[in-house]
């Protein structure tokens, strides 16, 4: 039989519709994802790197760019008493204003867990205060707080008070609670949904069985619902640690420019590390700019270290009564169930029965 040569496949032409959809599958997901990255390119990391070189620079506002001066910058700020009493303002605030505000968050989202009527009205409410503009809870705050305001008076007639002005803007600790007041109003509405969304994938067969075994409710709550939201609980303390210490609305327009013209109070009580750059470089203190990009880099490096020890702290808090994973689960079965006992070797056992009774037997089966 001749071989016939194979006749040449056609050559499969595509056409421009599929390389279009071939480039759409490729190009599309770079596509949505490019704006967010120039945006942050232009407004974010050039801003970042650029306060690098205005950092190492005798740098103006008015004169505008000087000489190299390396890390002089970061020398002269470090040597500035204001720079050290800004940053224990700082953090006191964050500690007034933080530690409350997580109690009462966690303790706010346990109530809206359980079963309530009007749930959605109840957990739309908590997040009212966070819609209201800083400046706006600034000024209501500050008037509370305030010689005529609500509080003060109030104080005087019960004779905690003898100064006709508001303490709250004469002593510093006092003024620390009531910033970290307007912090706690803010901010616990928003973290209390955010825990609240993480309780509600606990499993409820956890707390069924331990209802079971008699725990109440404080037990379950500390020994299965702080454990299960961990890696929420770790978010929401770092976040609020790294906004509770670039903390500069509320101090700025505590007093509204009164006492201490909205830098910090008359003796700098208030004044956050974020109120002492703005007024070092944009205030009207001694614009340097360059000394005030040096604060910026310090305080991102302590606000790095505080929200490491943050994370490592809440670690270890939340997983020493962690419940078990499956995997954690399988190896504490493992643990318990009864592990084989060795046979010894002994020697064959010797046919008892007689070979009648085997014949029995095997006739026994095949019926």
């Amino acid at each position: 039989m001749a071989l016939q040569s194979a006749a040449p496949r056609p050559v499969r032409r595509v056409g421009w519709g599929q390389r279009l959809s071939r480039w759409d599958v490729k190009l599309s997901p770079y596509l949505y994802v490019s704006p967010f990255f120039l945006l942050f390119a232009v407004f974010g990391a050039f801003p970042l790197f650029f306060n690098i070189v205005v950092a190492l620079h005798d740098w103006h506002r008015r004169a505008g760019m000087g000489d190299f001066v390396g890390l002089d910058n970061f020398a002269w700020v470090l040597q500035q008493p204001l720079f050290w009493r800004s940053l224990e303002n700082t953090i006191s605030i964050f500690l007034l204003g933080g530690v409350p505000q997580l109690i009462l968050a966690l303790f706010i989202a346990s109530i809206l867990d359980q079963n309530l009527r009007a749930r959605t009205f109840w957990r739309m409410s908590v997040l009212i205060p966070f819609v209201v503009m800083p400046v706006a809870t600034s000024m209501i705050f500050g008037q509370v707080f305030g010689q005529f305001g609500i509080l003060v008076p109030n104080l005087h007639a019960l004779g905690l008070f003898t100064e006709s002005s508001s303490p709250f803007f004469q002593e510093r600790l006092l003024s620390h609670i009531a910033i970290g007041s307007m912090v706690v109003f803010r901010w616990t509405g928003y973290n209390a949904l955010i825990l609240l969304a993480a309780m509600q994938a606990v499993p409820r067969d956890l707390y069924e069985a331990a209802t079971v075994d008699g725990a109440g409710r404080s037990r379950q709550f500390f020994s299965i619902t702080i454990p299960s939201i961990r890696p929420t609980l770790i978010f929401v303390i770092l976040t609020m640690t790294i906004g509770g210490l670039e903390i500069f609305d509320e101090a700025r327009l505590f007093d509204g420019g009164g006492t201490g013209g909205g830098a910090g109070g008359t003796d700098n009580q208030w004044t956050t590390v974020m109120l002492y750059m703005f007024n070092l470089g944009f205030g009207e203190w001694q614009d340097r700019l360059g000394q005030a990009a040096a604060v910026g880099w310090i305080f991102a490096f302590i606000i790095l270290i505080i929200s490491l020890l943050n994370f490592v702290l809440t670690r270890a808090i939340s997983s020493s009564d962690a419940p078990r994973t499956g995997r954690t689960r399988r190896r504490a079965r493992g643990a318990r169930m009864p592990q084989p006992v060795p046979v010894p070797a002994t020697a064959p056992v010797e046919a008892t029965t007689s070979p009648a009774v085997a014949d029995d037997a095997m006739e026994g089966a095949r019926r």
